[in-house]
């Protein structure tokens, strides 16, 4: 293996297809290069669900079911849950110590998603959450962590955060772990949001049937300038098209033009996208069906995986209270 890899998500929905071109797709690729460890990411989600707990065991388990469903191998790649994993709540203590509020407060990703939630006053849990992922790239020493832009700041707290405690204790106990950016553009919403989310109600999920995915496709916002199928269009607007070069590229260009000289009109657009899409999911469809039909094997994946984390976690910790003089017996 050339490495480890943490990554993950935070169980606050089902997965969508954003997900999948923007970090699974290359997830499922890089577990057969990397030890690679998926993080559930339950104590993240109750920075802004705290007041709805009961919902993250449900996404806790679609969550992964999505994982197993677009390849990630449970025999190749561990999948632990965070909260179930001692060191990294304990490792979040001893970073916190080494870290200003200042800093917490002017993290750019930070001030965009208290905006985006609306809150004013923050909970010390989604100020310092930031600090909290910094122990779980480092509970298992992760080489590599993949991320999107906006993570970036994030990860730049956590090199520091290693540098400042080896330095401060004068050890080589923490590995810096390197960004590893998705090439892959954001995908946008079905109602040109320039983001799909989980909450935004304009996304089209792994786990939708085949009537939801068609659906949601033929109620997607396309070009607005457009009126009749005779007007000649403007693709670079329509979030439609921007699907099509995510998942029909070889026939994208040709859709452009003759979108362009009203050769196509947007139903039949809409229509090869769909049965595009459809060919990507059905294979995904068809492998979650099998893990849904075996919630135990799901259950014992977990398991087994998050053991193997609190056995590589509590090697970390000890380590960690040895450099800094705190393991007293």
């Amino acid at each position: 293996m050339a490495g480890r890899i943490l990554t993950g998500d935070r169980p606050t929905g089902n997965l969508h297809l954003g997900h999948l071109v923007g970090s699974l797709l290359s997830r499922a690729q890089l577990q057969h290069k990397y030890d690679t460890f998926i993080l559930i990411a339950d104590v993240q989600a109750l920075t802004t669900h705290f007041e709805h707990p009961e919902k993250i065991e449900k996404n806790m388990y679609n969550v992964t079911l999505d994982n197993l469903s677009v390849g990630i191998d449970p025999e190749v790649s561990t999948f632990f849950i965070q909260s179930m994993v001692p060191a990294i709540a304990e490792l979040t203590i001893f970073y916190s110590m080494l870290v200003s509020v200042n800093t917490l407060r002017h993290n750019p990703t930070i001030k965009t998603e208290a905006a985006n939630y609306g809150y004013d006053d923050l909970t010390y849990g989604f100020l310092g959450y930031p600090v909290s992922q910094s122990a779980d790239i480092t509970f298992c020493n992760a080489n590599l962590v993949p991320v999107g832009e906006d993570q970036v700041p994030h990860m730049e707290l956590t090199r520091k955060l290693v540098r400042r405690f080896n330095d401060v204790y004068n050890t080589d106990v923490l590995a810096e772990p390197e960004t590893m950016l998705s090439d892959c553009p954001r995908l946008a919403g079905l109602d040109g949001n320039a983001k799909m989310g989980k909450s935004l109600n304009n996304a089209i999920f792994l786990c939708d049937p085949e009537e939801t995915v068609k659906t949601k496709v033929f109620s997607a916002i396309t070009d607005p300038q457009r009126i009749s199928t005779k007007d000649k269009g403007h693709p670079e607007i329509c979030s439609i098209y921007h699907y099509h070069q995510t998942f029909n590229k070889q026939e994208s260009s040709k859709i452009c033009e003759s979108c362009k000289n009203a050769q196509i009109g947007c139903v039949d657009c809409k229509n090869t996208l769909f049965e595009k899409l459809n060919e990507t999911l059905k294979p995904i469809r068809e492998k979650r069906r099998y893990y849904e039909e075996h919630p135990d094997t799901v259950k014992e994946i977990l398991l087994a995986g998050t053991k193997k984390a609190n056995k590589i976690g509590n090697e970390t910790v000890a380590k960690v209270k040895e450099a800094m003089h705190v393991k007293y017996f």
